[in-house]
């Protein structure tokens, strides 16, 4: 069964299925060496796709929210581990433009960057930090350097975890903290001075082959900046769409892996095919219902954004984050149960779509806060 659906243009189509193509052709060998590998980035760059979510009189594509979704979906039904690092490099620049939520100075920068095939992440988690989304005062810190922002001249210093795609990014945003407490984001060029990466995103449980290693930045210069400014509904609107598009994409991976496997596989006491089995085919249709379930939902939830981005319509697609991973997990545990043991086995995929799906309920935001929230707004006089 396939994800996709009519929603894209033939423009965006063609950029979606060069990257979908990229990440089958080197996913296994990253996934292999634990790593991005060069030529996976190469071939992540060529494809097109850092200009999906660019706006059009910038140089890009111009796609909504909901063509984001659908974009991702395909992704992650090729392969997570590369698929988040797209992801991660759309839902950044999707959300500062459609947003807003950075100066021009920036924009400028990222446009010319996605224009170029170069990619790039936002950091900002940490090791003593941990999420962001949960609240703290980033370690990594931006001293001025000379003047300040009007002469472009910072240095940041600190480390960043769980940066995925570490070694196939050209830029990165970096959350820091000034020394009078404040806390901006600078661009980072990650090719430069006073950056390196420590390999620690090794024997990984999930994506391996994404690269989410930490970055520690030794006075590396920062010449754009985004000043401190109130939380936008944008940045969580774009990125929770990223993840709920890019692990449903997980959970029909291991729904298609499963179809041909029950047809492919005919023991010998059956004489037919285990797709004839009663117990097979009704765990087909309960996958196949959640995960198209969920799918309506995360498409509904980024159409309602598109129609009126906002606070009011951020916890939907929070709440379509939550049901969108949980049915990735939930669709890649039965079909393991229905495979049997061969799925614990390299000769079907089931068993990396297993551990890949489960990185899904890490990522803000958690099922509590996704759900309060969307509750708490079903519950508003007029919202219902």
């Amino acid at each position: 069964m396939t994800a996709t659906a009519p929603i894209l243009s033939e423009a965006q189509a063609s950029v979606v299925a060069r990257a979908a193509q990229a990440i089958r052709d080197h996913g296994p060998a990253c996934e292999a060496a634990q790593d991005v590998t060069p030529d996976a980035a190469q071939a992540l760059s060529a494809s097109g796709y850092t200009r999906l979510t660019l706006p059009g009189a910038r140089g890009g594509l111009d796609a909504t929210l909901t063509q984001f979704a659908q974009a991702q979906l395909t992704l992650g039904q090729a392969g997570a581990g590369l698929a988040l690092i797209l992801a991660m490099h759309g839902h950044v620049t999707g959300a500062a433009f459609h947003g807003r939520t950075l100066p021009e100075p920036l924009l400028a920068a990222l446009a010319g960057a996605s224009e170029r095939g170069e990619l790039l992440n936002a950091l900002a988690s940490e090791p003593e930090l941990g999420s962001p989304s949960r609240g703290g005062l980033p370690r990594t810190r931006a001293e001025p350097d000379g003047t300040g922002f009007e002469s472009g001249g910072w240095r940041v210093t600190g480390r960043k975890t769980w940066s995925t795609g570490s070694r196939a990014l050209t830029w990165a945003l970096v959350t820091a903290a000034t020394p009078d407490g404040q806390v901006g984001r600078y661009l980072v060029n990650l090719r430069g001075p006073g950056v390196r990466i420590e390999p620690t995103w090794v024997d990984a449980l999930a994506l391996r082959g994404s690269g989410s290693h930490d970055v520690v930045f030794d006075g590396a210069p920062a010449r754009l900046h985004a000043p401190p400014a109130p939380a936008n509904p944008a940045s969580s609107a774009w990125f929770w769409t990223a993840v709920a598009g890019t692990y449903l994409g997980v959970g029909f991976a291991a729904l298609d892996a499963l179809i041909a496997y029950a047809h492919e596989r005919v023991p010998t006491a059956l004489g037919a095919p285990i797709a004839t089995l009663p117990r097979v085919q009704e765990q087909v249709g309960r996958i196949s219902a959640d995960l198209l379930a969920a799918r309506e939902l995360l498409l509904h939830a980024a159409r309602t954004w598109d129609a009126a981005p906002g606070a009011e319509a951020a916890p939907l697609i929070g709440a379509a984050k939550a049901v969108s991973t949980n049915a990735a997990v939930t669709a890649t545990d039965l079909a393991v149960r229905t495979a049997g043991g061969a799925a614990l086995t390299a000769s079907l995929p089931l068993e990396r779509l297993l551990r890949d799906a489960r990185a899904g309920l890490t990522h803000p935001p958690g099922d509590d806060s996704a759900f309060t929230a969307y509750g708490a707004a079903v519950l508003r006089p007029g919202d219902r």
